[in-house]
């Protein structure tokens, strides 16, 4: 029993959670106790029914669903009664009911992305139940049950929180956009492009892995997803020119791995972040797009740098794409993000809406052939496609915020955030710098397992307070945090891009992961270099002092990859080594 089985269904049921999803954009006036349990109610069957491959499992996961989607349809309808509860549960059936609803967030949450992300879940629960039998300052006052559970059940400050909010008006749609884009000829356009502009290089084949990462990610928001489609036409490019197989399995999972910091989608972080910090979506995304150049061009420095070590031949004139070919399939993604950008910057309307516009251009897109012109039949097969591929990464990415929302919201109850930023401010002396790096540290261990958008909600709530306390902006404390939960794709023992990089060019994945933290050593720096330079962020406010930061710390990158990485003689190395820590971190500009 699998799910090609019963594909039709499956394409049906993906085609109605992307139309409800952009109905509720167009529509604007539905209840968020009735938009958000429809969100879940949605994605369960993704959940629940998708993975099974025996009749036992498709029996547990169809009872699952039937049970979620009861309970889903029961708090819509009734969104006014409990609006008059005021987050308190009346009756046993209730209390079942919400026991019940955060068991399947939870398990649903383990069945997308394992257990780490659920086991805090349910540790926060316990919490939230039991910790008023603790000692001490940890322990807190106690919440009656109905209370405690109908808050984060029936009310908005749990499941169906401000976070969840996000995953159904913005996330959602553009986990549409991109699922639409990836069905058609845009992946291909990316490639082209990125051959083009690249490919006669020295280095060229990894170029054109880094320039398509950044473009692909742009829109998947996945370093696993990047690595497995750009990775299966660039890494036999450059295995078949002769790059050691380690540096080129580097290469394309440190490249993917940006993918997750290159507005627009960010992995989702950019509409969290504006959930969370109350900043406009235009704004984080200027104050994102430096930082994220400056890791692609870090790259670009250490494929130079690598170039003075190996002869990494560029790319073959007759094997880089025509000019017609780059003109016609970069039109299949241009058009459509030329629409987003004047919806949102031009006409001044907002993400979603101009996302939800673009997702239609990008869906007439998918009845033209680059080569044959229209296609009816070729458009449907797409079509289908994308239905597939939006239902089932909203319900990745849906499953992770609600299991996400329970965490926020246990953490708002019995005020345990306050208490660990506390922690964390007393653990750093009450200095920011110590913070900074304690930070670093537990975006690291909890990004692991966690998926990135994961990892980053959790820190920032716990650390984020702290961070703001001691001086920083908000804004840049969120930034700091989102791209210190990326540490682990290419960081061991858990490296997830360097394991399906290594598998594909059959590397030793520990060779891989040396050379991806030498590649990806922006991921380190960046960060730190984005608090020693506030400006670095500012562009859509100062871009003279944006400019000239990005400029300084460009130039550090640059020296800091040579001396990893450059084929020269200790001290010269050591010297660029110490320009670089200068030029990133002295002289800030703010």
């Amino acid at each position: 029993m699998t799910p090609s089985s019963f594909r039709p269904a499956w394409v049906a049921l993906g085609f109605l959670t992307a139309a409800a999803h952009l109905g509720l954009v167009f529509y604007g006036l539905v209840p968020n106790l009735v938009a958000r349990p429809l969100h879940m109610a949605l994605l369960l069957p993704w959940v629940f029914l998708w993975p099974a491959e025996t009749r036992q499992g498709a029996l547990l996961g169809a009872v699952a669903t039937i049970v979620g989607v009861a309970i889903c349809v029961w708090i819509a309808l009734n969104h006014r009664l409990l609006r008059d509860q005021y987050g308190f549960l009346e009756g046993q059936g209730q209390v079942v009911m919400a026991i019940v609803l955060l068991g399947l967030v939870i398990e649903g949450a383990r069945r997308m992305i394992g257990w780490p992300l659920p086991a805090v879940a349910a540790l926060t629960l316990a919490y939230g139940l039991w910790g008023h039998l603790l000692p001490g300052e940890f322990g807190h006052a106690g919440t009656p049950l109905p209370s405690f559970l109908g808050t984060l059940t029936i009310a908005e400050g749990g499941v169906w929180g401000s976070l969840t909010g996000v995953s159904v008006g913005v996330v959602a749609i553009f986990v549409i956009f991109g699922a639409v884009l990836n069905a058609g000829e845009a992946g291909q356009g990316f490639m082209n492009v990125a051959a083009a502009a690249a490919g006669r290089l020295k280095g060229g084949a990894a170029k054109v892995s880094v320039l398509s990462s950044a473009l692909f990610g742009s829109i998947s928001g996945s370093a696993s997803a990047n690595v497995a489609s750009t990775g299966a036409v660039t890494l036999p490019a450059m295995t078949g020119l002769g790059y050691p197989r380690r540096l080129a399995a580097a290469t394309e999972a440190v490249a993917s791995s940006g993918g997750q910091i290159m507005p627009p989608l960010m992995g989702a972080g950019a509409f969290v972040m504006v959930e969370l910090t109350g900043t406009p979506y235009t704004q984080i995304i200027a104050a994102a797009l430096l930082p994220a150049i400056l890791y692609f061009w870090a790259v670009w420095s250490g494929i130079n740098a690598y170039a003075s070590r190996y002869n990494l031949r560029g790319i073959a004139e007759d094997a880089r794409p025509s000019r017609r070919d780059v003109l016609v399939t970069s039109a299949f993604f241009a058009v459509p993000f030329a629409v987003l950008l004047w919806l949102m910057f031009g006409a001044g309307f907002t993400p979603q809406y101009a996302a939800a516009i673009s997702v239609l251009v990008g869906a007439a897109a998918l009845f033209a052939d680059g080569r044959r012109g229209p296609d009816l039949r070729q458009g449907l097969a797409r079509m289908a496609e994308a239905s597939i591929g939006a239902g089932r990464q909203i319900a990745m990415i849906g499953s992770i915020i609600l299991c996400a929302s329970i965490v926020i919201g246990v953490l708002g109850i019995t005020g345990l955030g306050v208490k660990l930023t506390s922690v964390i401010v007393g653990s750093s002396g009450g200095t920011l710098w110590p913070s900074l790096l304690l930070t670093a540290l537990a975006c690291l261990i909890l990004g692991m397992e966690v998926p990135t958008t994961a990892a980053y909600v959790i820190c920032v709530s716990v650390a984020g307070p702290a961070l703001t306390a001691l001086g920083l902006q908000p804004l840049l404390a969120h930034l700091f945090v989102f791209w210190f939960a990326l540490l682990s794709t290419i960081t061991p023992p858990v490296c997830g891009a360097v394991f399906i990089a290594a598998g594909m060019v059959q590397e030793n994945w520990l060779r891989v992961a040396g050379t991806a933290m030498a590649l990806g050593v922006g991921l380190y720096v960046i960060p730190l270099g984005m608090v020693a330079n506030p400006a670095v962020i500012a562009l859509q406010t100062a871009p003279g002092a944006a400019l000239l930061a990005f400029g300084k710390i460009g130039a550090g990158l640059a020296c800091l990859s040579w001396a990893l990485i450059g084929r020269a003689g200790l001290p010269l190395r050591a010297g660029l080594g110490v320009a670089g820590v200068a030029l990133v971190f002295l002289l800030p500009v703010r």
